[in-house]
C-alpha cells in the first residue's frame, strides 16, 4: 500500500481497492403457516411432543449486487404419532453485497446472511407457537457452515473453507 500525507502531516495508508461490504436492505416474512389440528385440546398434560425441525437456505440474485436469501424453517410436532402443530416459515432478507470476490460469494450468501437472519426467524417461530397455545419454541442455534458443506457435498462441489 502506498502512503499519503493527511491534513495533519501524518502518513495515512491508501486503500488498494474498495472494501467488501454486506448490507441488509430489508427482511420479511415471505410465507408462513401455523397449523394446530388438536385445538382446543392441544397436548395433554404430561405429554411431551416429539419435535422435528428442518432448515434450508435459498438464494437468488436480483442484479445490481442485490441478493435475496430465504431461510426455510419447517417444524413438525407429534405426540403419539398424531400431529400437534406444524410451522412452515420462509423468512427472507434482501442483501446488498459489494466488492465481494466471486470465490467467496456463495459461502457468504449461504452462511453469513442466514446467520444474520436466524435470530429474527427464530423469534417468529417462538411467537407463532406461543400464540398457538403452546410454550414458545426456541430453536437452538444453527451451524449454517455445516449445512452449506452438506449441500455442496450433495451437489458434488467442493465446499469453500
Amino acid at each position: 500500500m502506498a502512503d499519503q500525507q493527511g491534513s495533519n502531516g501524518e502518513a495515512q495508508p491508501q486503500a488498494a481497492g474498495a472494501p467488501a461490504r454486506l448490507s441488509i436492505l430489508t427482511q420479511y416474512v415471505k410465507d408462513m403457516s401455523f397449523e394446530n389440528p388438536r385445538a382446543p385440546y392441544g397436548v395433554q398434560q404430561g405429554t411431551r411432543p416429539e419435535i422435528q425441525i428442518r432448515v434450508d437456505v435459498r438464494t437468488a440474485s436480483l442484479g445490481d449486487d442485490r441478493h435475496e436469501v430465504v431461510l426455510d424453517i419447517n417444524v413438525e410436532a407429534k405426540a403419539e404419532d398424531s400431529p400437534v402443530f406444524l410451522v412452515e416459515l420462509a423468512y427472507g432478507g434482501l442483501f446488498e453485497l459489494a466488492n465481494i470476490p466471486a470465490d467467496g460469494m456463495q459461502m457468504l450468501l449461504q452462511v453469513e446472511c442466514p446467520r444474520l437472519l436466524f435470530p429474527f426467524a427464530r423469534r417468529v417461530v417462538a411467537d407463532a407457537t406461543r400464540d398457538g397455545g403452546f410454550p414458545p419454541l426456541m430453536i437452538d442455534p444453527i451451524d449454517f457452515f455445516s449445512l452449506y458443506r452438506r449441500k455442496m457435498q450433495a451437489a458434488g462441489a467442493p465446499a469453500e473453507s
